[in-house]
C-alpha cells in the first residue's frame, strides 16, 4: 500500500495508474478514491493519474482531534501528494469537498497547478446560507457519532441532489452508498466539523479568487441547486475560467454522468496542454449589456 506523509505527519493512502502529465483527483465527502474509478481508467490512457483518500478516510490516517482537519490542511494535503510523487506541478481535479480543496489549492499553491477543475463547489457558500450550513454540519457530525455510518448512509445518500443518481443508475448508486457506509465514523464526523463547517464562504473570497490565473474549469449538474449561483460567482471572478453545466444531473456528476464528465474534462486538459486555453478578453466584462452604452 502506498502512502504520502503530510507536513503534520498524517499518512495519506493513494493509488496511481498510467503515465504522462500528472492529474490528481480529490474526492468528495461522501466518497473516497474509489469514487474516481471511471476517471482513473479513462484518463490513465494519457496521464499519470493519482487518487488519494483524504485524512479521516481509511486507510489514510484518522486523526482523533477535529483540530487536525481544516480547509487549509485539505489544500496543503494535495501539495503533500505532489511532494511525495516528485512533481512540481499537476492538473488538480476535485468534486464537492474536493472541489473546495482544489479551489483553495489554487489560492494557496497557485504556482503548483497546471490547471484546476472544480466540480460541485458551493454548498453553504450562498449569501445567507452560512449559518444554516454550519448547523447542518453539527447535526451530521452528532448523528454519525451516535448512530454510525451505516445509518448515516441510509439518510445522506438520498439527499435532494443525490436522487438523480439513484433514478438513473440504481446499481451505481448502490455502490456509492455502500462506499459511504464503510467510512470511518470518527474521520467523517471530524471532517464535517473541521473542514465542512469552518470553511469560508466563496463570497468572502472574491478578491483572492481574482488572483487565480491558471486555466480553470467549473462543473456542476443543473439540479445541484446549491452550486449553481456559486458557480456563476466563480465564473465571473476567476479570470481564465469556463463554466460547464451538465443537464438533468445532480451532485456526483463524475459518477452519474461519467461520459459527459470525462469528455468535458478531457477536452479541457487537451486544450491546456496544447497551450490553447484562452485568456478572457477584457472586452467580455463590461458595464453595458450590448456594448453600446446609452
Amino acid at each position: 500500500m502506498a502512502y504520502a506523509t503530510t507536513n503534520d505527519g498524517v499518512r495519506l493512502y493513494y493509488e496511481e495508474s498510467g503515465s504522462g502529465s500528472p492529474v490528481i483527483f480529490v474526492h468528495e465527502f461522501a466518497g473516497d478514491l474509489r469514487s474516481w474509478e471511471p476517471q482513473m481508467r479513462h484518463f490513465a490512457k494519457r496521464h499519470r493519474c493519482v487518487a488519494y483518500n483524504a485524512r479521516g478516510f481509511e486507510p489514510s490516517d484518522v486523526p482523533e482531534s477535529p483540530s487536525s482537519y481544516s480547509q487549509a490542511r485539505a489544500a496543503d494535503d494535495i501539495a503533500a501528494i505532489l511532494d511525495h510523487l516528485g512533481y512540481d506541478k499537476a492538473h488538480i481535479v476535485g468534486l464537492s469537498m474536493g472541489g473546495f480543496a482544489t479551489l483553495h489549492f489554487g489560492l494557496r499553491h497557485l504556482d503548483r497547478a497546471l490547471s484546476l477543475c472544480i466540480g460541485g463547489c458551493g454548498y453553504g457558500a450562498e449569501v445567507g446560507q452560512k449559518e444554516r450550513f454550519r448547523a447542518e454540519a453539527d447535526v451530521i457530525s452528532a448523528f454519525i457519532l451516535k448512530e454510525g455510518m451505516q445509518a448515516f448512509a441510509e439518510k445522506y445518500a438520498f439527499g435532494p441532489s443525490r436522487v438523480q443518481f439513484q433514478n438513473k443508475d440504481p446499481r451505481g448508486f448502490a455502490e456509492f452508498k455502500q462506499i459511504l457506509s464503510e467510512h470511518s465514523a470518527l474521520g467523517s464526523a471530524n471532517t464535517q466539523i473541521g473542514v465542512q463547517r469552518e470553511r469560508p464562504s466563496l463570497y468572502d473570497l472574491v478578491e483572492e479568487m481574482k488572483g487565480i490565473t491558471v486555466p480553470t474549469l467549473l462543473l456542476s449538474g443543473d439540479e445541484d441547486w446549491p452550486c449553481l449561483q456559486p458557480g456563476l460567482l466563480m465564473k465571473h471572478t476567476i479570470p481564465n475560467s469556463a463554466l460547464a453545466i451538465i443537464p438533468n444531473a445532480g451532485h456526483a456528476i463524475n459518477l452519474e454522468e461519467p461520459d459527459a464528465y470525462n469528455r468535458l474534462v478531457g477536452d479541457f486538459l487537451a486544450q491546456v496542454e496544447a497551450g490553447r486555453w484562452p485568456n478572457r478578453d477584457p472586452r467580455a466584462i463590461s458595464g453595458s449589456i450590448t456594448g453600446m452604452k446609452a
